[in-house]
């Protein structure tokens, strides 16, 4: 006797949804990561004493070139442990334990239940983050995300979703769809991953012809933030260009951006507000500073058009 095979829930609603986009900061805006930074500080008799800080506490001190340095002067060694490792897969792992700290009763960070919805609803997002490692590490560590805290309900959800985008713009039909895991696979694949320090995104950006003219005149404590405008700019040029192929550029479009740095949340402002939302008329833009942990869905501060994050 054979079994007649179910056929997958398709969400074919998602056509009528609005276009809204997200982009994260990862460390203390997604999760509170256990990775530490590695810098010396001016003691009192005028020596220098190495310590660890998390990236809370970086935020805070990383423009006091006074009072901290990177050891022997060198970037590279302050962040050694935020680089992709031969003997240790560093993202994925502290990814994990920041996760298993969750799940014992750790508060979850300001933007964590913000991915969590992205995720359950299929929308496209990017990961734009200070650290230095590869895209798949990035995409590997978001995968262990969706496995570890999506319940078995919000994965069906999330499944009919993306294949509901698929019905509408790819045109897939029915019998055509892979298997779940393939599924979620396309999907993460359609999004962006940008470690900033990463050599290739270094490469990448250092040959743009607007980016080689900023870095030029640029200090060292500013650079983070243009690479994250440069990071930036691309997700959403990577969205325009998608709803331009698909013919969907008369719908309303609106990105959000999440970070829990004031530096870089003061530099993307004013980059949305002088450079992409006149670049990108039709598209509203959003800003929301998660520095205060006080807040637990963070603070709104710059607005292009009106919109509102999940979560948030």
């Amino acid at each position: 006797m054979s079994v007649k095979k179910i056929p997958p829930y398709i969400n074919s609603a998602v056509a009528s949804r609005d276009f809204k986009y997200y982009i994260f900061d990862w460390d203390d805006n997604i999760l509170h990561m256990p990775t530490k930074i590695r810098m010396e500080r001016l003691q009192s008799d005028g020596s220098w004493q190495e310590v660890e800080v998390s990236t809370a506490t970086f935020a805070l001190i990383r423009t006091d070139s006074v009072n901290y340095r990177p050891p022997d002067g060198k970037w590279d060694e302050a962040f050694r442990n935020f680089e992709d490792s031969p003997r240790r897969d560093n993202f994925l792992e502290d990814t994990r334990v920041a996760l298993l700290r969750m799940a014992e009763g750790e508060r979850p960070a300001p933007s964590f239940n913000a991915l969590r919805k992205t995720l359950r609803e299929g929308r496209l997002f990017a990961i734009v983050t200070a650290r230095g490692h590869s895209p798949d590490a990035l995409k590997r560590a978001v995968k262990l995300f969706v496995d570890f805290v999506l319940t078995a309900e919000e994965r069906a959800e999330m499944l009919g979703n993306l294949r509901g985008y698929r019905q509408w713009l790819d045109g897939v039909g029915d019998g055509e769809f892979g298997t779940d895991e393939e599924e979620i696979d396309y999907y993460l694949s359609m999004c962006r991953y940008c470690a900033v320090t990463y050599e290739g995104f270094k490469k990448r950006m250092a040959a743009d012809p607007i980016y080689q003219e900023k870095l030029a005149v640029a200090g060292d404590s500013s650079k983070p933030e243009l690479a994250k405008e440069f990071a930036i700019r691309d997700f959403v040029e990577h969205i325009f260009h998608m709803l331009r192929r698909s013919g969907n550029l008369n719908r309303s479009v609106s990105i959000g951006f999440s970070d829990d740095d004031k530096g870089n949340v003061k530099s993307v402002s004013s980059y949305i507000r002088s450079e992409l939302s006149k670049r990108f008329e039709g598209i509203k833009f959003v800003v929301y500073d998660t520095s205060d942990r006080s807040l637990s869905k963070g603070r709104k501060v710059c607005v292009s058009g009106q919109m509102n994050l999940p979560g948030f």
